[in-house]
């Protein structure tokens, strides 16, 4: 095991400061998580089936254990996922049985699919599309099914919408924790997550996040974790994790490449070719179930227009901006709608605020960083199946209700700023 480091950061400079406690990660996963249990008195895991997740379940069962105390786990299954995701998770909740509280969520939920214009978002468990289901309902008592379950709960609402609200409902009022088996190693928006110097901690412990609105608390326990650490916990206890990863490795990835989510997001698309290798049954309910999958699988990797990676091009015949314009018309109308609301607050913003492009002149071409508009970075923006416009410096919406009463704004607003091809 590796030594273990506290999440602190220079709040100046926003630059994480590595310094080590002088124990093992293990050790001092167990301590963070004792310390919640000391300090909350309705603690839940988030279980995904994953590798990280599986480690974090492990380590609070046994703490519950000890204390005889229950541990709620939340596990919201997204439909379209390996079989054998589903028998671990099965595995983990009858070796924890004697203190976990189940809620598996299995309800009509909006999830992004970076592979089709077509459908650029999907309903998971939509129970007008029962007889395509990827799979049927498992068989559990804690599985969550009835969207009625919930007073709170709409279906159609967004995962990251549902996850605060049942941190809410978890907590009753009452000082509740999260555990959440993210690694900072994994990618710069995790690390961000963690050493994060203007988010509100729980006692000025930096792998604490406070929900806002809530009286619970995100704790990241094995947040300093390497990949290494992962696996020599599994080896060295003999804790059961997921098979698929172990097919992953004789696929020919490497433990830093595996990862287990559903796989058609704007990152996660990558790893779609996998999906028919590991398990061809499953893939074949999949690719009739989500739009684009088997598009996605075959070019997701491909350079060039196809997913508008490393380099496009246009007709000689167009323009960017011409070009933009006709991607727009032959998408889907709803889909074009919503990349035109985008590129009008785009527009607008760099009219106001960058010299140069009053009245809309923004530039045809230039650099695809984000310091310098063009209409080349819009059009990249449709080829890459950017839904939500990272490429041009906007977040998701929080959830469904705010895309909603956004997308009512700006209609009203494109109308008033009368911008050439996108009033």
């Amino acid at each position: 095991m590796t030594l273990a480091q506290p999440a602190q950061t220079r709040a100046r400079k926003r630059v994480a400061r590595r310094r080590f406690l002088g124990c093992d990660v293990l050790t001092a996963a167990r301590t963070r998580i004792s310390r919640m249990f000391d300090d909350a008195p309705r603690v839940c895991v988030s279980f995904s089936g994953g590798k990280d997740s599986g480690v974090v379940l492990e380590l609070c069962a046994q703490e519950a254990r000890r204390r005889g105390r229950r541990l709620g786990v939340l596990i919201v299954d997204l439909e379209a996922q390996f079989a054998a995701t589903i028998r671990y998770v099965h595995t983990m909740l009858e070796r924890h049985a004697d203190v976990l509280d189940v809620y598996w969520v299995c309800l009509p939920i909006t999830l992004r699919n970076a592979v089709s214009h077509h459908q650029p978002t999907w309903v998971c468990w939509d129970p007008e599309e029962q007889q395509r289901w990827v799979r049927p309902l498992p068989e559990h008592p804690g599985v969550v099914s009835d969207p009625a379950y919930w007073d709170w709960f709409e279906p159609g609402m967004e995962f990251e919408d549902l996850v605060p609200r049942f941190a809410d409902w978890y907590s009753q009022g009452k000082l509740s924790v999260a555990m959440v088996g993210i690694r900072a190693q994994e990618s710069i928006n995790r690390w961000r997550t963690i050493a994060s110097a203007r988010k509100r901690t729980h006692e000025g412990l930096r792998w604490t996040t406070w929900l806002a609105g809530t009286t619970s608390i995100n704790a990241y326990p094995i947040y300093d974790w390497k990949t290494e650490d992962v696996w020599r916990f599994y080896g060295k206890t003999g804790t059961p994790h997921n098979e698929i990863y172990d097919w992953m490795y004789r696929a020919g990835l490497s433990i830093h490449q595996q990862r287990l989510c559903q796989p058609y997001g704007d990152d996660q698309r990558k790893g779609l070719w996998l999906f028919h290798i590991l398990e061809p049954q499953t893939w074949g309910k999949v690719a009739a179930r989500v739009e684009g999958a088997t598009f996605g699988a075959r070019y997701a990797n491909t350079r060039g227009n196809m997913f508008g990676r490393v380099e496009i091009s246009k007709p000689d015949r167009f323009t960017w901006e011409e070009f933009t314009h006709f991607l727009l018309a032959n998408m889907p109308p709803g889909t074009a709608e919503h990349y035109r609301n985008k590129f009008a607050k785009f527009v607008r913003w760099h009219q106001e605020h960058t010299p140069g492009c009053e009245e809309g002149r923004i530039p045809d071409e230039g650099p695809l960083d984000k310091k310098h508009p063009s209409w080349k970075r819009m059009a990249k923006v449709v080829l890459t199946y950017d839904y939500y416009c990272k490429g041009l410096s906007f977040s998701p919406p929080a959830n469904t209700r705010a895309k909603r009463e956004y997308d009512a704004y700006m209609k009203k607003k494109r109308a008033q700023w009368n911008l050439p091809g996108l009033a």
